[in-house]
């Protein structure tokens, strides 16, 4: 007596369609049929080679099935599919997913508005687009999602392919090989409400301190420099976000003790690392609105003159979250830091207060691009096109132009075919406390040289 057959896995392209057999559309069924002829056979179940959980958010059936069927034949251990918003959030609430795979153009919840309601519930999940839309309108909704502090791991236009899904396993690779935070930075919840003297505590006893990135160069993968960044570890709650405590600095009007606290700290670190014979350049974040107060200049001069550092080895990053009540003061203010021999870089360039006008008016000596386009460039047309123009103009103007926010090998690739000469990011370090810094440059110096980037 023959065997009975041996029963075929579900495959994920088969619950899609399994998915569809209740809709009592015709339409809808005369496609389940089509699809169900071209399921692969079970003779051609394929390696599992990414360990990951992916929801394929995609209202048309055929389509779904498409993609589902990339998916496996490239390797992913478990797809499960929704065809709206809303059953994916549902599903999202029963299982855990690595990475969401949806369309944008869709009935009742659009993808754009699923993003929205993803980044409010789900921040965690990491998502990739593929659309019939048109590039500019898949970047937009990627510039959204990362702008609500989402993941994008790529944008892909439609038909999904098998190049498209052995790519996005690799992405996942990576990224779920990158380095893990330093610590756990608390949200703003944790904390009781800040006041003034709060703040003046924080800072006298030097809860708030500088915690330094490493800047690197493209052409030698040396370190050129390190930025300054503030960090506060609360005694009761921890690591607090800089993104709770900087808004309140400002409410509060300490602006200006931050920035002569991190800049004291950040002259301290260099004269401790030149002790060992490594000369590290500092820059420390100057919000632009101090500049209304012209002796701004001769007071910074007279810091860095008193700890016996060289004014060469001191850039001031003009914050473009602010600007000066009298334009005046900025181009003054601006021009004396350079003649007091100050390194001037323009920060966050291509968001906030940035302008042609400033950028050619003041002699900046170095062009920061802000992670908004850097990050995905590699992939996404209208962030090349943007990176590309800024580095190009930074090299016109003579400034050095550095890309921050960098978190993707592509991304680093891109940068150094486009003639950028230094970076910034996770990809090449996060900020550390001045002891892991130290620790870093004596695992990868020798006395008077740089390091080489991993």
């Amino acid at each position: 007596m023959a065997s009975p057959p041996v029963p075929c896995p579900t495959s994920a392209s088969a619950r899609a369609i399994a998915a569809w057999k209740t809709c009592c559309c015709v339409r809808c069924q005369s496609i389940h049929c089509t699809i169900h002829s071209r399921l692969p056979s079970c003779a051609g179940e394929p390696d599992m080679r990414y360990p990951y959980h992916i929801l394929v958010l995609e209202d048309h059936p055929l389509q779904c099935a498409h993609v589902c069927d990339m998916l496996e034949q490239a390797g992913f251990a478990q797809v499960d599919t929704a065809h709206s918003g809303t059953d994916a959030l549902a599903r999202i609430g029963h299982s855990a997913y690595d990475l969401i795979l949806l369309d944008l153009n869709m009935p009742d919840m659009d993808g754009m508005q699923f993003i929205q309601e993803l980044a409010e519930h789900y921040p965690d999940i990491l998502i990739a687009i593929t659309s019939a839309c048109s590039p500019r309108m898949m970047d937009s909704a990627s510039h959204m999602a990362r702008n609500m502090n989402l993941t994008v791991i790529d944008c892909y236009a439609k038909p999904f392919t098998a190049l498209n899904a052995q790519s996005l396993g690799k992405a996942l690779d990576q990224h779920s090989h990158r380095p893990a935070a330093t610590a756990p930075v608390l949200p703003a919840e944790s904390l009781p409400a800040m006041t003034s003297a709060m703040l003046d505590a924080a800072l006298l006893t030097h809860q708030i301190e500088p915690w330094f990135q490493p800047k690197c160069s493209l052409r030698t993968g040396k370190i050129v420099g390190v930025e300054a960044l503030a960090r506060w570890r609360h005694p009761d709650v921890g690591l607090v976000s800089p993104g709770v405590f900087l808004p309140a600095i400002t409410e509060h009007g300490k602006d200006h003790a931050l920035l002569i606290h991190m800049l004291g700290g950040a002259l301290q670190a260099y004269r401790r690392w030149a002790t060992q014979g490594w000369r590290i350049p500092v820059s420390v974040n100057l919000p632009t609105h101090l500049l209304d107060d012209a002796t701004l200049p001769d007071q910074l001069h007279a810091h860095v003159i008193a700890c016996g550092v060289p004014a060469e080895d001191v850039t001031f990053e003009l914050l473009e979250s602010s600007q000066t009540v009298d334009p005046g003061l900025f181009f003054m203010g601006a021009g004396r830091l350079r003649l007091k021999g100050f390194g001037l870089a323009q920060d966050d360039f291509g968001i906030g207060y940035s302008s042609m006008h400033s950028l050619t008016a003041v002699p900046f000596t170095e062009l920061k691009i802000d992670r908004a386009f850097v990050s995905g460039a590699a992939v996404t047309g209208t962030l090349a096109a943007a990176t590309i123009t800024a580095i190009m103009l930074g090299k016109e103007l003579g400034m050095k132009v550095t890309a921050e926010g960098v978190e993707s090998a592509e991304d680093l690739e891109f940068l150094r075919n486009a003639g950028c000469d230094y970076v910034q990011g996770f990809l090449i370090a996060r900020p550390a406390p001045e002891s892991e810094l130290t620790a870093l440059l004596d695992r990868e110096l020798c006395p008077s040289s740089t390091t080489h980037m991993h």
